[in-house]
This record gives structure tokens, sequence and C-alpha cells, in this order.
């Protein structure tokens, strides 16, 4: 969420940033209300104000046996009017915070304008595409032929975007989880974690799921919602504290499943394993001071990089244009890995720097050491989030990148030792 001092201080340039992204420009909306806010208050107070005064003068008035009629009536009718007056104070600061929740974060400089993924810019390129001296095909088609990719019996028991998968693809699915886990907690300094699953309404809201994203989550009959990511839950393991500068930056890793409703991609990517409503991801969140944070963001898209080149997974870093960027990021690397069955590159993590977007919502800040000795000297604190990778979406690039022509699929070398040594998936 941005900050309302900022609004107030900047109208123009928010309308500005906002026309980039392609949203309308919101801050007559936010000020009207902010204003209508500031007022409920002011008088809120200056009645609390009053009515203080009078009680003192009542006080006295009654000492001197004297029944100052007009100040207890004064008193009384103040009585009434403070609960409505906060009560609508509140209306209007929901509606302010409603409104500032969907604002998207200002975008740095550097990302380019445009509307949607064509505009995107590639950055750089890792390893050439296999040739194959065959068609190759999609990895739902090499699933099925192995018998170990069921979307008809996931359908029987859950509906559309379900898979079940079987022997050497479950494993395979295992195997890839855990060897990124390895690799960002051993190598790259994450600590695992594992974290919950259902999660409440301000958790979301914390990390801007909520309220913005809302048909987009699974939510519970008990009110609780499934997590779209475990970016949710490790980020908001900071929510509310007050943390040392000494401690920073913090580096969290989890391997969860995930839940996504994928209200709004009907008619898309239908058949497979591409966009399903439960899958497995490794996510990366860290946790840094304001001034590191942009070096952090390079890092961390280099973790996640390191995985597809462990696996040997030709893949493109794209830097995401104004109109295809979320509401959180000032900024969002995407990392795309080559699909030989779909001759084309597919999105498999997304890497963000957030700033203090999500800090303000969560209300994490920070220490300075310089300033370790005055309590109320605070600053927000800056998150990043990443895929580490999409498990999901490795396992599909793997089926299509090392697919034979018998219809078998190699297993990469660096998952060999979480699959027993084994090298060949077949019939």
């Amino acid at each position: 969420m941005l900050d309302i001092k900022w609004i107030r201080e900047n109208p123009e340039s928010l309308d500005k940033a906002l026309l980039r992204r392609g949203t309308q420009p919101l801050s007559t909306q936010v000020l009207t209300l902010d204003s209508e806010r500031r007022a409920y208050q002011t008088q809120i107070q200056e009645l609390q104000n009053e009515r203080n005064t009078l009680a003192r003068a009542i006080g006295e008035a009654k000492q001197q046996g004297l029944e100052p009629t007009d100040k207890i009536s004064r008193a009384n009718h103040i009585k009434e009017l403070l609960p409505q007056l906060e009560h609508q104070e509140q209306e209007v600061a929901l509606k302010l915070i409603n409104t500032l929740g969907m604002i998207p974060n200002i975008l740095f400089e550097e990302v380019p304008d445009g509307k949607d993924e064509s505009d995107n810019i590639v950055i750089r390129h890792w390893s050439e595409p296999p040739s194959f001296n065959f068609t190759p095909k999609r990895h739902f088609e090499i699933g099925e032929a192995l018998g170990l990719m069921d979307f008809k019996a996931a359908a029987k028991i859950s509906g559309a975007r379900f898979v079940v998968l079987k022997g050497d693809l479950a494993r395979l699915e295992r195997a890839l989880g855990q060897f990124m886990l390895d690799l960002h907690s051993r190598e790259h300094g994450y600590q695992e974690v594992s974290p919950p699953l259902l999660v409440r309404d301000e958790t979301l809201f914390g990390t801007a799921q909520l309220p913005k994203m809302r048909g987009e989550q699974f939510l519970t009959t008990d009110g609780l919602w499934l997590i779209p990511t475990s970016e949710v839950s490790l980020t908001n393991l900071i929510r509310e504290e007050i943390l040392e500068e000494s401690i920073l930056p913090l580096r969290y890793a989890a391997y969860t499943p995930c839940f996504r409703s994928e209200a709004g991609a009907a008619g898309k990517d239908t058949r497979g394993m591409i966009r399903q409503h439960q899958f497995y991801k490794v996510e990366l969140v860290s946790i840094t001071l304001p001034k590191n944070s942009k070096e952090e963001h390079e890092r961390m898209t280099k973790c996640a990089e390191e995985v597809l080149k462990r696996l040997n997974l030709p893949y493109r870093v794209m830097m995401l244009c104004a109109g295809d960027t979320g509401l959180s990021p000032h900024k969002t690397y995407d990392l795309e890995v080559w699909l030989p069955g779909e001759n084309c590159y597919r999105e498999i993590s997304s890497c963000s720097n957030c700033g203090d977007y999500q800090a303000r919502r969560m209300q994490a800040r920070y220490r300075p050491i310089a300033n370790a000795s005055i309590k109320k000297s605070v600053e927000l604190v800056h998150t990043l989030n990443g895929s580490g990778v999409a498990v999901g979406r490795a396992l599909i690039a793997i089926l299509e990148n090392y697919q034979q022509e018998d219809g078998s699929v190699i297993i990469p070398e660096a998952l060999r030792p979480y699959m027993n040594g084994q090298e060949r998936i077949s019939l």
C-alpha cells in the first residue's frame, strides 16, 4: 500500500503512475475520502475535548451546590453524538483502506512501458533449445502414454484443472521439490520453513491478494483462505514486528501446495498441467533493508535461475512491462523455460521487489542501528518474493526437453540422487 502522506503531497505523480499501468487516476477519490476521514477525526477530537471540559465544569458546579442543567444537557448530547461520528469515521476509514488497497505500487523508472506480456523485454537467454529428430510431444501426451499422468481420474475426483501423478512421475515431482529446497537452503542461504496453508483475511491483505484478487482465492467455510502461494505465509512471518537491523536480511524458503481458483483463466491452458487449481511450488522470500532491496532482487533471480541451470533447462529472463506487472512490485523479472512440445517459452518463476508496499500493509518495520536507543525511530522493511521454482512447470519442462523418441524420458543428473540413481522413466 502506498503512503497516504505521499499521495497528499504528490497526487499528480500518483495519477501519472496509474496511467502508466493502464489504470484510471484515483488521487481525487483517495484525497476526498482522506479529507472526509480527517474531518470526522477532528470533529471527534473536539467533542472529546469539550466533553472533558464539561465534565470538569459539572463536577466543580456540583461541589458548589449548583445544578448546571445546560452543561449536563450538552454533555448528554455529546455522549449520544460521539458513537455516531465514530461509526461514520470507521466506515470512511474502511473505504479509504480498501481504495488504497487496490492501488498498485509505483514502478521503477527502468520498467518498460507496455500493455501486456507482448511488451515485456528479454534481458538474457541461457542455453539453446534442444533439437529432435522427431516431432516433440507435449507433456500431457508423454505422461499419458507412460500411464503415469491421469486427468480423467482427477476430473472424476475433483473436476477440471486437477491431475493425478503416479509412480515415477509422482516421485519426480517430489524429487524436484526436495532438490530445490536443498539447493536454496544449503547453497543460497534461505531458511527452510513449513508454514500454514490456511490463513486469515489480514494475512492475504498484507501481501495484497486481498481485496483486489479475492476472486482468485479459495475461501473455506470457517473464513480461512487456502494460500495461493507460500509467499503469503512467509512474508507475514514479520507482520507487526519491529526487527533489529542487525538480523537483516531474512531469507525464507518453503515447499508447499498452492491453490488458485483461476477465475480469470477461462479457456486458457485447458489441456495438461500448465494451469491447475492445485500445484506445488518452492517459494523464496527476502526481508531486507531498503538500501539493499534492488541488489537482493538480482540475487534472488539468480538463485531461481540456478535451479534451471542445474536441471539444464533452456530459459530466458524477462523484465515485465508496466501493464504486465502485478499489484505489489516495483519491478518483476519472469523466468520463462523452453517447452519443445509447445515450441515456445512459458513462465516458470516470477521474482519481484515490492519495496515497502507490503510492509506498510503489515506494519513490518525495523529499528536502524544508529537509532537503536530511540524506541520510536523505526522504518519499514522491504520485501521480495520469487518462485524458486514452480515444481509442476519444472516437471513439464523436463518431460518435454528430455523426451526420447521411444516415449521414455531421461532424468536430469541433478535429480538422480533423489530418485535412487534412476536415469530414465519408461514404460
